[in-house]
């Protein structure tokens, strides 16, 4: 693929779970109360005293093979710019065929539409100038990182290439685009 190709990845080890951007998400987007496009996982490992909590900011991967696109008949869920998944709700059924394809249970159906919407990786910020996503800039512990993998000198780019990472349901065959620094 030419051109830009898009990323988004977590630090684990920073996030602390205070859900700044599932709020700043909802504000940017003007998503509707009762539905997220973003949310905030916990997990709890280890055996007590000797207990550890992990915090994992999650949303649409973005997938290179996405299951979404494949599944739905009109064409709503496509591919867009620097290998984003993006919903064009006009010409979204409401079947929810791409929901029950979606590993990640990243879509919901927008109640006042009545068409699917999910995580759009801020791409009308993008189209704007900006350089990062709604949840990136108001993340404060800096746990969040967005850009583009082609970039070899993307802070992306460069925390992959140095750090320890996973996504989510690495068997799937999605090729995910969201990471999680370890």
């Amino acid at each position: 693929m030419k051109g830009p190709r898009y990323a988004l990845a977590v630090d684990t080890r920073t996030c602390v779970g205070c859900a700044a951007c599932v709020i700043g998400c909802k504000e940017e987007n003007a998503v509707p109360l009762g539905t997220t496009r973003d949310w905030i996982v916990t997990e709890t490992s280890g055996v007590y005293p000797a207990l550890a909590t992990q915090f994992r900011s999650e949303r649409c991967n973005h997938c290179a093979d996405a299951p979404c696109v494949r599944a739905c008949p009109t064409g709503s869920s496509h591919y867009g710019p620097g290998g984003t998944v993006q919903v064009n709700p006009a010409k979204c059924s409401g079947c929810k065929a791409c929901i029950t394809a979606c590993p990640y249970g990243a879509r919901y159906v927008d109640p006042r539409t009545h068409t699917v919407d999910k995580c759009s990786f801020c791409l009308h910020r993008l189209a704007s100038g900006k350089r990062t996503t709604s949840c990136q800039e108001i993340c404060p512990t800096a746990s969040i990182l967005f850009g583009d993998l082609s970039d070899p000198e993307s802070e992306i780019s460069r925390a992959l290439a140095r750090r320890t990472w996973t996504v989510l349901l690495p068997d799937a065959g999605t090729e995910p685009q969201h990471y999680f620094l370890k």
